[in-house]
């Protein structure tokens, strides 16, 4: 699909409204950085400013409570978690109003959200997750929001400790541990917080708000429903950190029945910072449906794997086999226009959270951004991971582009996925997922050879420690 003659509404002016949302955004997120402990008449303009934008929503009268109990000096979860919601739904507006104009722009179809989806029992921190875990996080969560960003110290970040390894042993609620560790880990990386020049108060509030949403007892992603036909796939976006590996396979499903949708399906393994670069894939070797897909350009035909209402495919390996070449171009020329794009889950609604696939022909590379007649979407050059064949050089000589259209820092951003270069002279297509099976560079094999093989090691060692 390409982005020619809507382009230009594209990357011009956002919808109107953005602007304005975000700077309410902001004032709460300073808000938040004092701490509600004790309240100056600024921050507390800025909590009014946020309920009378939402005076006219379902949330109004429990919004305009919570910023008055929270005011006088009444910090309690219920006013919290009504905070929390405000914000979540502020950012959900733009999120909607950005994604509609990239619909727009790229004629996509976009499936609606179902009115009342049913959950399964516990899902999400649901009816069967213990009360006192959720209760856990709450406790450490109020405490950040009533010392404030700037009060945090080592002491506070490791009441988080043992709320997280109480998470970890219960599975619905692994993504809720992780999220709270990792702004964990920021914070007792930069405590004392005082003494930092300048905070990042929307991240840390972005995660503040999501992990509290989390914690509260509901449904937030809808049942998954059985699905088979044959996965094409797109690209894949490889998340590395210290700490874990995820790839997220973008691709088209052809159900039985010929309906086609967009789906996502994720695979993560945790790791430890010395596995860097192309010995992470070595991390998932328990995929190797997938990971052979990937590697390969091959489709998948899967039977009953389970679908999100948000497009997410839950993998399992052992529901998939690979099928036939599947040339990820061809699949983006042929599929992609006509493919349904699924809802977004109402807590994924935030800018950051887009990212969706597109095919880009004809450009010109100029510096970091590509040029389509005269019309410039930027490049997040910064975005492909060092396991991948893909590199800034590639990109610079592609003629076409499967990329991942973003929105982050006020402006659209293409994350490219894979490219078709010229190289010279000569044809030469890259994708991240080409290694998922080892490297192919001679190059990159023969530094890999000499250094080793880090997991082997690793798990070595580790195995000799639980024999003792």
């Amino acid at each position: 699909m390409m982005l020619d003659v809507q382009l230009a509404e594209l990357v011009g002016d956002g919808p109107a409204g953005v602007r304005e949302a975000l700077a309410l955004a902001a004032g709460f997120d300073e808000a938040l950085g004092h701490g509600f402990a004790r309240i100056a008449e600024e921050p507390a303009a800025a909590l009014a400013a946020l309920a009378g934008a939402l005076g006219a929503s379902p949330l109004g009268d429990r919004l305009g409570e919570a910023v008055e109990k929270v005011t006088a000096g009444s910090v309690a979860d219920e006013h919290l978690a009504v905070l929390a919601g405000g914000r979540a739904a502020l950012f959900g507006a733009v999120h909607d109003a950005l994604l509609a104009r990239l619909d727009q722009a790229v004629g996509r179809t976009r499936a609606p959200w179902p009115a009342s989806p049913a959950g399964e029992p516990g899902e999400g921190a649901g009816d069967e997750v213990p009360a006192n875990l959720l209760a856990g996080c709450r406790v450490w969560l109020r405490e950040l929001a009533i010392t404030g960003w700037r009060g945090v110290d080592h002491d506070l970040v490791s009441g988080a400790d043992q709320a997280i390894e109480a998470l970890l042993a219960v599975p619905r609620l692994r993504g809720l541990a992780v999220l709270l560790d990792g702004l964990a880990a920021e914070l007792r990386a930069s405590a004392p917080v005082a003494a930092m020049d300048r905070l990042p108060a929307r991240r840390w509030a972005d995660l503040w708000t999501r992990a509290l949403l989390l914690a509260q007892s509901g449904t937030w992603h809808g049942a998954p429903e059985p699905v088979s036909g044959r996965l094409l796939i797109l690209g894949a976006d490889v998340h590395e950190h210290a700490t874990v590996v995820r790839v997220q396979v973008h691709g088209v499903l052809e159900e039985a029945g010929g309906q086609t949708r967009l789906v996502r399906t994720s695979v993560a393994a945790a790791k430890v910072d010395t596995i860097a670069g192309p010995s992470v894939w070595r991390l998932l070797g328990g995929h190797p449906v997938l990971m052979g897909a990937l590697a390969g350009h091959r489709s998948v035909e899967i039977d009953g794997m389970p679908l999100l209402p948000g497009g997410d495919l839950l993998w399992h390996d052992d529901r998939a086999r690979t099928g036939a070449e599947a040339d990820p171009f061809t699949t983006a020329r042929v599929q992609l226009a006509g493919a349904t794009a699924a809802a977004t889950p109402p807590l994924d609604r935030h800018p950051v959270r887009i990212a969706e696939p597109v095919l880009i022909e004809g450009y010109q590379v100029d510096g970091e951004a590509l040029d389509l007649g005269g019309h410039r979407l930027a490049l997040a050059l910064d975005r492909l991971p060092s396991s991948c064949p893909l590199t800034p050089e590639l990109v610079a000589a592609s003629s076409a582009c499967i990329g991942l259209v973003r929105w982050d820092g006020g402006r659209w951003l293409l994350q490219p996925l894979a490219v078709q270069a010229t190289v010279k002279k000569k044809p030469v297509t890259a994708h991240n997922g080409d290694w998922a099976t080892g490297p192919t560079d001679p190059k990159v094999v023969k530094a890999e050879a000499k250094a080793g093989d880090v997991v082997a090691v690793l798990r070595e060692r580790a195995g000799r420690l639980l024999r003792k």
